[in-house]
């Protein structure tokens, strides 16, 4: 059964998600500032996490960046602050989805399930481009100039779909079904996705790997 730490500290709202996503089948256990939500991850070892942003004695950004220095578990942002600065801000802090307060109940279960499910499908699996070797697995990517790599969840999935279509271009469309699956994400998302693995890859200007943009259409890996 996957467990899930919901971190909020409006607990009229905390309660009817763990209502909810009880109700759907899950396992909630709950924390209501950012040093309970730290605490609680070490002893209960959720398979998920939905984060609020807004929490008392340690913000939600600095919970999620602390989680995400040694762990890939799926994190939801779930705050009102819902600005491009404000998602860019999550995202790059390691969060893997952003639901802006207010929501539906409804869909924001489907949305934990969607996220249960590729969970539920991913194998081991090693990918090979040029000097590039993927462990999907593990979230690391090891590359001769720089060693071993550790990625998010999210930048796996982002590496493994170019380094399968390499020399290809992925239409924008393309990739954020492969990284994201039928719930979607923004154009903007992807692109801070792809800033993100960029930076972690192309650690000097003379790199032989590079994520290429094809204006107005998508990206490609290229390896020379």
């Amino acid at each position: 059964m996957t467990k899930i730490l919901i971190v909020d500290d409006d607990l009229a709202l905390a309660d009817v998600l763990a209502f909810a996503l009880r109700r759907a089948g899950f396992d909630v256990v709950l924390a209501h500032d950012g040093l309970q939500a730290l605490e609680q991850f070490r002893h209960e070892l959720p398979d998920m996490i939905v984060l609020d942003w807004m929490l008392p004695h340690l913000n939600g950004l600095e919970v999620c960046s602390r989680l995400r220095a040694d762990s890939n578990v799926p994190i939801i942002m779930l705050t009102v602050r819902n600005t491009d600065d404000d998602v860019i801000a999550a995202l790059e802090a390691g969060a893997d989805e952003y639901v802006a307060k207010p929501f539906s109940p409804r869909q924001f279960v489907a949305r934990v399930r969607a996220i249960s499910r590729r969970l539920a499908v991913e194998w081991v699996e090693t990918l090979h481009a040029g000097p590039l070797t993927l462990d999907v697995e593990h979230h690391e990517v090891t590359w001769d100039k720089v060693g071993s790599i550790r990625l998010t969840r999210l930048e796996t999935r982002l590496l493994q779909a170019l380094i399968q279509n390499t020399g290809n271009v992925l239409t924008k469309e393309s990739l954020i079904l492969r990284v994201w699956g039928p719930e979607g994400a923004t154009d903007e998302m992807l692109k801070q996705l792809i800033y993100r693995l960029r930076n972690k890859l192309e650690l000097d200007q003379n790199s032989s790997i590079l994520i290429e943009t094809i204006p107005n259409v998508g990206y490609s890996l290229s390896i020379s």
